[in-house]
Protein backbone atom coordinates (compact mmCIF):
# COMPACT_ATOMS: atom_id res chain seq x y z
CA UNK A 1 0.00 0.00 0.00
CA UNK A 2 1.33 3.79 -1.03
CA UNK A 3 1.92 5.65 2.33
CA UNK A 4 0.07 9.25 1.93
CA UNK A 5 1.99 12.27 1.34
CA UNK A 6 2.36 13.73 4.65
CA UNK A 7 0.55 17.71 5.55
CA UNK A 8 2.32 17.32 9.00
CA UNK A 9 6.06 15.98 9.82
CA UNK A 10 7.89 16.48 13.24
CA UNK A 11 11.22 15.19 14.33
CA UNK A 12 12.83 16.05 17.85
CA UNK A 13 10.98 19.34 18.95
CA UNK A 14 11.81 20.63 22.08
CA UNK A 15 10.29 23.63 23.35
CA UNK A 16 10.64 24.80 27.15
CA UNK A 17 9.75 28.08 29.23
CA UNK A 18 12.17 28.69 31.38
CA UNK A 19 13.11 25.10 33.71
CA UNK A 20 9.52 24.11 32.40
CA UNK A 21 9.99 21.81 29.62
CA UNK A 22 7.25 21.34 27.99
CA UNK A 23 8.13 19.41 24.74
CA UNK A 24 10.35 17.31 24.72
CA UNK A 25 11.51 15.68 21.71
CA UNK A 26 8.16 15.22 19.69
CA UNK A 27 8.20 12.95 16.64
CA UNK A 28 4.65 12.64 14.60
CA UNK A 29 3.61 12.68 11.14
CA UNK A 30 0.18 13.67 9.84
CA UNK A 31 -1.08 12.14 6.68
CA UNK A 32 -3.14 14.49 4.14
CA UNK A 33 -6.70 14.08 4.25
CA UNK A 34 -6.79 13.30 7.62
CA UNK A 35 -7.96 14.51 11.35
CA UNK A 36 -5.07 14.18 13.77
CA UNK A 37 -5.85 14.33 17.67
CA UNK A 38 -3.46 15.66 20.27
CA UNK A 39 -4.75 14.11 23.70
CA UNK A 40 -3.26 15.44 27.46
CA UNK A 41 -3.88 16.54 30.56
CA UNK A 42 -3.98 20.44 30.67
CA UNK A 43 -0.79 22.01 30.89
CA UNK A 44 0.76 18.83 28.77
CA UNK A 45 1.95 21.25 25.91
CA UNK A 46 -1.03 20.83 23.36
CA UNK A 47 -1.49 24.68 22.53
CA UNK A 48 2.77 25.22 22.61
CA UNK A 49 2.74 22.38 19.66
CA UNK A 50 -0.01 23.91 17.54
CA UNK A 51 1.42 27.31 18.17
CA UNK A 52 4.69 25.97 17.15
CA UNK A 53 3.34 24.63 13.90
CA UNK A 54 1.39 27.43 12.99
CA UNK A 55 4.27 30.07 13.40
CA UNK A 56 3.17 31.76 16.50
CA UNK A 57 6.20 30.71 18.77
CA UNK A 58 9.32 29.19 17.43
CA UNK A 59 10.81 25.83 18.88
CA UNK A 60 14.18 25.47 21.06
CA UNK A 61 14.84 22.53 19.07
CA UNK A 62 13.91 20.21 16.14
CA UNK A 63 12.41 20.12 13.09
CA UNK A 64 9.29 20.62 11.89
CA UNK A 65 7.42 20.90 8.33
CA UNK A 66 3.86 21.93 7.67
CA UNK A 67 2.95 21.69 4.28
CA UNK A 68 5.99 21.22 2.64
CA UNK A 69 7.28 24.25 3.81
CA UNK A 70 9.81 23.86 7.30
CA UNK A 71 7.93 26.29 9.75
CA UNK A 72 11.13 27.41 11.19
CA UNK A 73 12.72 29.12 7.79
CA UNK A 74 9.81 29.45 5.34
CA UNK A 75 7.13 30.62 7.59
CA UNK A 76 5.13 33.08 5.26
CA UNK A 77 4.47 29.48 3.52
CA UNK A 78 3.35 27.94 5.98
CA UNK A 79 0.66 30.66 7.07
CA UNK A 80 -0.23 30.84 3.42
CA UNK A 81 -1.36 26.88 3.74
CA UNK A 82 -2.87 26.71 6.50
CA UNK A 83 -5.85 27.77 9.06
CA UNK A 84 -5.81 28.27 12.94
CA UNK A 85 -8.97 28.23 15.45
CA UNK A 86 -7.78 28.92 18.94
CA UNK A 87 -9.49 28.35 22.30
CA UNK A 88 -10.86 31.25 22.47
CA UNK A 89 -13.09 33.13 19.78
CA UNK A 90 -11.46 35.47 16.98
CA UNK A 91 -15.06 36.76 16.36
CA UNK A 92 -15.29 40.75 16.85
CA UNK A 93 -18.53 40.84 18.61
CA UNK A 94 -18.94 44.65 17.33
CA UNK A 95 -19.32 43.06 13.34
CA UNK A 96 -21.56 41.67 11.70
CA UNK A 97 -20.82 38.21 10.70
CA UNK A 98 -20.62 39.07 7.07
CA UNK A 99 -18.28 41.85 8.07
CA UNK A 100 -16.55 39.57 10.34
CA UNK A 101 -15.39 36.81 7.12
CA UNK A 102 -15.13 40.55 4.72
CA UNK A 103 -12.37 41.71 7.66
CA UNK A 104 -10.81 38.43 6.91
CA UNK A 105 -10.97 38.07 2.96
CA UNK A 106 -9.62 41.50 3.29
CA UNK A 107 -6.19 40.34 5.65
CA UNK A 108 -5.85 37.74 3.04
CA UNK A 109 -6.23 40.46 0.12
CA UNK A 110 -8.92 38.34 -2.03
CA UNK A 111 -9.97 41.91 -3.52
CA UNK A 112 -13.28 42.87 -3.11
CA UNK A 113 -15.25 41.07 -5.47
CA UNK A 114 -13.76 37.45 -4.55
CA UNK A 115 -13.95 38.62 -0.92
CA UNK A 116 -17.55 39.03 -0.87
CA UNK A 117 -18.15 35.50 -2.98
CA UNK A 118 -16.29 33.72 -0.06
CA UNK A 119 -18.17 35.37 2.91
CA UNK A 120 -21.33 35.20 0.92
CA UNK A 121 -20.07 31.10 0.12
CA UNK A 122 -19.09 30.13 3.56
CA UNK A 123 -22.38 32.11 5.31
CA UNK A 124 -24.03 29.09 3.35
CA UNK A 125 -21.73 26.65 3.99
CA UNK A 126 -22.06 27.30 7.86
CA UNK A 127 -25.54 27.92 7.99
CA UNK A 128 -25.04 31.10 8.93
CA UNK A 129 -26.96 33.00 6.11
CA UNK A 130 -30.08 34.42 7.58
CA UNK A 131 -27.47 36.08 10.33
CA UNK A 132 -25.22 37.44 8.18
CA UNK A 133 -26.19 41.39 8.70
CA UNK A 134 -26.61 40.65 12.60
CA UNK A 135 -23.83 41.97 14.92
CA UNK A 136 -22.34 38.74 16.49
CA UNK A 137 -22.80 39.82 19.85
CA UNK A 138 -26.47 38.65 19.72
CA UNK A 139 -25.06 34.85 18.97
CA UNK A 140 -25.00 31.70 20.51
CA UNK A 141 -21.56 30.34 21.68
CA UNK A 142 -22.36 27.23 18.89
CA UNK A 143 -23.25 29.87 16.71
CA UNK A 144 -20.09 32.34 17.21
CA UNK A 145 -18.11 29.10 16.89
CA UNK A 146 -19.52 28.30 13.76
CA UNK A 147 -18.34 31.41 12.46
CA UNK A 148 -14.96 31.51 13.87
CA UNK A 149 -14.03 28.44 12.28
CA UNK A 150 -15.43 29.91 8.76
CA UNK A 151 -13.30 33.04 9.10
CA UNK A 152 -9.94 30.45 9.48
CA UNK A 153 -11.03 28.74 6.02
CA UNK A 154 -11.36 32.21 3.97
CA UNK A 155 -8.16 31.15 2.76
CA UNK A 156 -9.04 28.05 1.51
CA UNK A 157 -6.20 26.40 3.31
CA UNK A 158 -5.40 22.85 3.09
CA UNK A 159 -4.20 22.16 6.89
CA UNK A 160 -6.65 23.54 9.51
CA UNK A 161 -5.41 23.57 13.51
CA UNK A 162 -8.36 23.08 15.95
CA UNK A 163 -7.07 23.72 19.21
CA UNK A 164 -9.82 22.92 21.67
CA UNK A 165 -12.79 24.02 19.03
CA UNK A 166 -15.75 22.48 21.07
CA UNK A 167 -14.87 23.14 24.72
CA UNK A 168 -18.15 25.19 26.18
CA UNK A 169 -20.48 24.18 23.58
CA UNK A 170 -23.88 22.25 24.42
CA UNK A 171 -24.10 18.51 23.01
CA UNK A 172 -26.11 19.46 19.84
CA UNK A 173 -23.35 22.33 19.00
CA UNK A 174 -20.66 20.19 19.52
CA UNK A 175 -21.79 17.74 16.80
CA UNK A 176 -22.60 20.11 14.63
CA UNK A 177 -19.06 21.09 14.79
CA UNK A 178 -18.25 17.60 14.03
CA UNK A 179 -20.11 16.89 10.79
CA UNK A 180 -18.68 20.20 9.66
CA UNK A 181 -15.18 18.74 10.32
CA UNK A 182 -16.04 15.47 8.83
CA UNK A 183 -17.78 17.29 5.68
CA UNK A 184 -13.91 19.78 5.26
CA UNK A 185 -12.06 16.32 5.75
CA UNK A 186 -14.73 14.43 2.76
CA UNK A 187 -13.11 17.49 0.91
CA UNK A 188 -9.60 17.12 1.03
CA UNK A 189 -8.73 18.92 4.51
CA UNK A 190 -6.22 18.01 7.07
CA UNK A 191 -6.77 18.51 10.55
CA UNK A 192 -4.72 19.02 13.45
CA UNK A 193 -7.06 18.73 16.42
CA UNK A 194 -6.36 19.30 20.38
CA UNK A 195 -9.37 18.23 22.40
CA UNK A 196 -10.09 17.71 26.28
CA UNK A 197 -13.10 15.86 24.99
CA UNK A 198 -12.22 12.02 24.63
CA UNK A 199 -15.19 11.08 22.61
CA UNK A 200 -14.33 13.34 20.19
CA UNK A 201 -11.07 12.28 19.51
CA UNK A 202 -12.96 8.49 19.26
CA UNK A 203 -15.37 10.02 16.81
CA UNK A 204 -13.30 12.12 14.90
CA UNK A 205 -9.63 11.12 14.52
CA UNK A 206 -7.60 8.61 12.14
CA UNK A 207 -4.49 8.86 14.22
CA UNK A 208 -4.69 10.23 18.24
CA UNK A 209 -1.32 11.08 20.01
CA UNK A 210 -1.41 11.32 24.10
CA UNK A 211 0.93 14.18 24.89
CA UNK A 212 2.08 13.87 29.18
CA UNK A 213 5.06 15.94 30.70
CA UNK A 214 6.43 16.90 27.36
CA UNK A 215 6.56 13.23 25.62
CA UNK A 216 4.32 11.65 23.70
CA UNK A 217 3.54 8.30 25.51
CA UNK A 218 1.33 6.33 22.33
CA UNK A 219 0.44 6.80 19.17
CA UNK A 220 -2.46 5.21 17.09
CA UNK A 221 -5.77 4.67 15.79
CA UNK A 222 -8.55 4.47 18.91
CA UNK A 223 -8.91 0.97 18.34
CA UNK A 224 -5.22 0.10 18.52
CA UNK A 225 -4.41 2.67 21.60
CA UNK A 226 -7.60 1.12 23.19
CA UNK A 227 -6.18 -2.28 23.23
CA UNK A 228 -2.64 -1.32 25.02
CA UNK A 229 -4.33 -1.30 28.47
CA UNK A 230 -6.61 -4.30 30.28
CA UNK A 231 -9.88 -4.17 31.73
CA UNK A 232 -12.19 -5.74 29.05
CA UNK A 233 -14.77 -7.76 31.50
CA UNK A 234 -18.52 -9.01 30.91
CA UNK A 235 -20.84 -7.74 33.23
CA UNK A 236 -24.07 -10.26 34.37
CA UNK A 237 -26.45 -9.15 36.62
CA UNK A 238 -28.87 -10.96 38.47
CA UNK A 239 -32.12 -11.10 40.30
CA UNK A 240 -31.23 -12.09 43.60
CA UNK A 241 -28.65 -12.68 45.68
CA UNK A 242 -28.69 -16.31 45.66
CA UNK A 243 -28.90 -16.60 41.72
CA UNK A 244 -25.65 -14.29 41.96
CA UNK A 245 -23.57 -16.63 44.73
CA UNK A 246 -24.13 -19.87 42.97
CA UNK A 247 -22.71 -17.98 39.92
CA UNK A 248 -19.96 -16.67 41.79
CA UNK A 249 -19.29 -20.16 43.01
CA UNK A 250 -19.60 -21.23 39.61
CA UNK A 251 -17.56 -19.25 37.34
CA UNK A 252 -14.65 -18.73 39.88
CA UNK A 253 -15.63 -15.31 40.12
CA UNK A 254 -14.52 -13.22 43.09
CA UNK A 255 -15.00 -9.79 42.00
CA UNK A 256 -18.81 -9.49 42.48
CA UNK A 257 -21.02 -6.25 43.67
CA UNK A 258 -23.76 -7.90 46.37
CA UNK A 259 -25.59 -4.24 46.05
CA UNK A 260 -25.97 -4.35 42.29
CA UNK A 261 -26.12 -7.86 42.14
CA UNK A 262 -23.64 -8.03 39.38
CA UNK A 263 -20.62 -10.26 38.89
CA UNK A 264 -17.64 -8.93 36.74
CA UNK A 265 -16.15 -11.93 34.75
CA UNK A 266 -12.66 -10.88 33.01
CA UNK A 267 -12.23 -10.92 29.30
CA UNK A 268 -15.08 -11.14 26.70
CA UNK A 269 -13.55 -8.12 24.60
CA UNK A 270 -13.43 -10.63 21.53
CA UNK A 271 -16.06 -12.96 20.37
CA UNK A 272 -14.24 -15.84 21.09
CA UNK A 273 -13.80 -15.45 24.58
CA UNK A 274 -17.13 -13.89 24.96
CA UNK A 275 -18.67 -17.55 23.15
CA UNK A 276 -16.92 -19.61 25.51
CA UNK A 277 -18.62 -17.70 28.36
CA UNK A 278 -22.12 -18.38 26.82
CA UNK A 279 -21.50 -22.03 26.92
CA UNK A 280 -19.82 -22.19 29.79
CA UNK A 281 -23.50 -20.31 31.58
CA UNK A 282 -25.16 -22.98 29.75
CA UNK A 283 -23.46 -26.29 31.30
CA UNK A 284 -23.71 -24.55 35.06
CA UNK A 285 -27.51 -23.71 33.98
CA UNK A 286 -26.92 -20.38 35.07
CA UNK A 287 -29.34 -17.23 33.38
CA UNK A 288 -28.53 -13.67 34.08
CA UNK A 289 -31.02 -11.39 34.03
CA UNK A 290 -29.05 -8.49 32.17
CA UNK A 291 -25.58 -9.11 29.88
CA UNK A 292 -23.13 -6.39 29.01
CA UNK A 293 -19.92 -6.10 27.42
CA UNK A 294 -17.22 -3.50 28.82
CA UNK A 295 -13.96 -3.00 26.40
CA UNK A 296 -11.49 -0.47 27.49
CA UNK A 297 -12.13 2.93 26.12
CA UNK A 298 -9.93 6.37 25.66
CA UNK A 299 -10.37 7.11 29.30
CA UNK A 300 -9.06 3.85 30.45
CA UNK A 301 -6.21 4.17 28.20
CA UNK A 302 -5.58 8.18 29.01
CA UNK A 303 -6.14 6.73 32.82
CA UNK A 304 -3.88 4.09 32.43
CA UNK A 305 -0.62 5.80 30.56
CA UNK A 306 -0.97 9.19 32.22
CA UNK A 307 -1.00 8.23 35.90
CA UNK A 308 -3.44 11.09 36.26
CA UNK A 309 -6.00 11.47 38.86
CA UNK A 310 -9.62 12.29 38.04
CA UNK A 311 -9.46 15.75 38.46
CA UNK A 312 -6.95 16.23 36.16
CA UNK A 313 -8.25 13.92 33.26
CA UNK A 314 -9.21 14.63 30.06
CA UNK A 315 -12.77 15.58 30.23
CA UNK A 316 -14.89 12.77 28.67
CA UNK A 317 -18.17 14.57 28.09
Amino acid sequence: MTTPPSAISVTGLRRSYGDKVVLDGIDLTVPKGTVFSLLGPNGAGKTTMVQILSTLITADGGTARVAGHDVASEPDAVRAAIGVTGQFSAVDKLLTAEENLILMADLHHLGRREGRRRAKDLLAQFELSDVAKKTTATFSGGMRRRLDLAMGLVGSPGILFLDEPTTGLDPRSRRDLWQIIRDLVANGATIFLTTQYLEEADQLADRIALLDKGKLVAQGTAGELKRLVPGGHISLQFDDSRQLAHAAVALGVASRDEEALTLQVPGGDDVASLRALLARLERESIVPSHLSVHTPDLDDVFLSLTGHPDNDKVATR
